[in-house]
């Protein structure tokens, strides 16, 4: 992804945000006495300068949840049950979306034996990120072009290709950092219920540089989208790029809204959102008009969602119709008699009109009481 960046008018660089990561990171440094792990979450918006597809746009939301201070796979096993949560909390099954889990570790487990130094598994990550997007020819003759022997190439796809802990035991060792790794956390999320959408995918690597252990995404099982969501272990960033006086261990994800929201569609899932208030509050004429406010603001500070008629000339046919396309129940109507005595009048729009509460008259300190019983 490219940042969004342009030139002010004095003539400085600048850039929209693109992520939270420097925010967060700022927020942790500035209080070391903050107590350990952290778990921090933010949905803020960001922009990223890419060419717009499904799924994929210029501005977005994102929701990013990130544990700061806990070097174990029991971080990973939170956020990815966490992320499950929200999928199951938004309609989505196992049979509708997965997340695929890897760790960085993996690769450069088989690359090391072969020479393959630092300066160069960095560039290889973000070149193999490309897997399922560009021909399998393509990303050999980027491999080669960082100046890879074939021996080094093939041991790259292969390992990519593989699809079970099992198989990768068996190139590696069951002993090796990276499945003890991952044995624990696939343990961990089968503790948590959430083993149905967990699946090992030794392709996932991530694009990003600073992730350095478990790394996941989310997906479709249709794979007809990009991915959902994506996250990893990123122990180095915060005292080698930030600062920090010592190492602080960290592992979060972004979540952004553009792509699930595609899904929920293909899904028929998402919801229709309507505008609905609890009450409308109107003055019966002009004079009543600041009694009929005293009670909009009392009923706002009690937690009911109020509107009111804004109309300079008050039309009690027109402020009808203003509530029941604001999705108004109930009309609390503001008569300066019935309020000089202590009493309101509430008409019950979801009655039938021959209903003996279609329309009553309550004590003014009885309204709250009488808008939260059931219609």
């Amino acid at each position: 992804a490219e940042y969004m960046g342009f030139f002010d008018k004095a003539g400085r660089e600048v850039t929209l945000r693109p992520e939270m990561t420097p925010t967060l990171a700022r927020l942790v440094l500035q209080d070391p006495k903050l107590a350990m792990p952290i778990k921090w979450y933010s949905i803020p918006q960001c922009w990223r300068y890419e060419r717009m597809t499904r799924g994929r746009r210029r501005e977005h939301y994102q929701w990013n949840c990130d544990i700061l201070g806990e070097p174990w796979v029991s971080a990973e096993a939170e956020l990815l049950a966490t992320i499950v949560t929200f999928f199951k909390e938004i309609g989505l099954t196992a049979a509708d979306v997965g997340i695929r889990v890897n760790s960085r570790k993996v690769l450069q487990k088989v690359l090391e034996p072969l020479g393959v130094t630092p300066d160069k598994f960095k560039p290889v990550v973000v070149i193999v990120d490309k897997l399922d997007k560009l021909p399998e020819s393509e990303i050999v003759a980027q491999l080669t072009a960082l100046g890879l022997e074939p021996a080094v190439r093939d041991a790259i796809l292969s390992t990519l290709g593989l699809k079970s802990l099992d198989a990768l035991a068996a190139i590696i060792g069951e002993d090796s950092e990276p499945v003890v790794e991952l044995r624990a956390l696939f343990a961990l999320c089968e503790a948590y219920g959430i083993s149905d959408f967990i699946v090992f995918d030794a392709s996932v690597v991530r694009g990003l540089a600073y992730y350095t252990g478990v790394v996941f995404e989310g997906f479709d099982r249709k794979g007809e989208l990009r991915a959902i969501c994506g996250g990893g272990r990123y122990d180095d960033l915060m005292d080698k790029t930030f600062g920090a006086r010592q190492k602080i261990p960290a592992v979060g994800f972004g979540f952004g809204d553009c792509v699930v929201v595609e899904l929920l569609k293909d899904k028929g899932l998402l919801p229709t959102l309507q505008f609905k208030v609890d009450a409308l509050v109107v003055a019966t004429v002009e004079s009543a008009r600041p009694q009929a406010l005293a009670v909009v603001a009392r009923l706002r500070a009690a937690g009911f969602a109020v509107d009111t008629f804004l109309k300079e000339k008050i039309k009690l046919d027109k402020a009808f119709a203003h509530a029941d396309r604001a999705g108004a129940a109930r009309v609390v109507l503001v008569n300066p008699e019935q309020f000089a005595a202590g009493v309101i009048r509430v008409k019950n729009l979801r009655k039938e009109e021959t209903a003996a509460d279609k329309q009553v008259d309550i004590p003014l300190a009885d309204l709250e009481a009488y808008l939260r019983s059931p219609q």
